[in-house]
């Protein structure tokens, strides 16, 4: 396994406000190097070497960020992720995948992750991934104003909630950014690269896909009622809006 070590500079330390970062890895050198790394940039960090021991830590120390490697000796990190976030558990999820396949990567978004990384990786590029996570995770939880509504859809962006049809729709901190973009543009068209642009804040690779794949996701929860508002305009992208009488 070969990691990148960060560049140097100035140490950050950490205070009882930083955030708090789970890593959730079976090498244990690694798992200490990234949160060795994590508290030099000013995370706070713990660490944990399997399914179990993660979801015991989640309930322990309520992350604000899982670092979650995919091959766990007690299951499959996917797996891990969507028990947590079955279990109502919503803050973001990086993948830490040694599978270089994009379908491999893409599941790992579908089943309720925010980012993935390929080993091995850069230490300064996994912080920087972890960094725009979280700002893109908290740029709601900072937002004032109340909300969002489109038919019977509503957005409480104070507290971070969905409704439609006055049911609670429990959304990943990507799904609900997305979904956010979409009602802000109600009636207009966005292509995939808007959308990258303006949710994942960083470059994919050129990889749309994952576009898709989330659109996918997200109309599964919202438009699990009737009329669907979520629409594909062909070659072209994604829009919000009532279906044509």
């Amino acid at each position: 396994m070969t990691v990148t070590e960060p560049a140097g500079g100035a140490r950050s330390t950490t205070d009882s406000t930083a955030p708090r970062i789970l890593i959730v890895d079976d090498e244990v050198f690694l798992a200490d190097l990234v949160a060795s790394a994590l508290r030099y940039a000013g995370f706070a960090s713990v660490t944990a070497p399997s399914c179990a021991e993660a979801e015991a830590a989640v309930a322990r120390e309520s992350p604000d960020l899982i670092i979650l490697d995919v091959m766990l000796p007690d299951g499959s990190g996917m797996e891990l992720c969507q028990r947590l976030r079955r279990a109502g558990f919503l803050a973001p999820v990086i993948f830490l995948t040694a599978r270089q396949a994009v379908e491999d990567k893409i599941a790992g978004l579908t089943v309720g992750g925010d980012d993935y990384l390929t080993k091995p990786f850069s230490l300064d590029e996994l912080i920087a991934r972890v960094r725009a996570v979280l700002r893109r995770a908290r740029s709601t939880e900072t937002a004032r104003g109340g909300g969002l509504s489109y038919a019977d859809l509503e957005i409480d962006e104070d507290a971070h909630l969905v409704r439609r049809h006055g049911t609670t729709i429990h959304l990943s901190p990507t799904e609900f950014n997305l979904l956010r973009y979409l009602v802000c543009n109600a009636g207009r068209v966005v292509s995939k690269q808007q959308i990258v642009d303006h949710v994942w804040e960083y470059d994919f690779g050129g990889n749309q896909g994952v576009v898709s794949t989330y659109i996918s996701y997200l109309r599964r929860k919202i438009d699990q009622f009737d009329p669907p508002l979520i629409h594909t305009v062909p070659r072209i992208g994604y829009m919000v809006r009532l279906p044509t009488p």
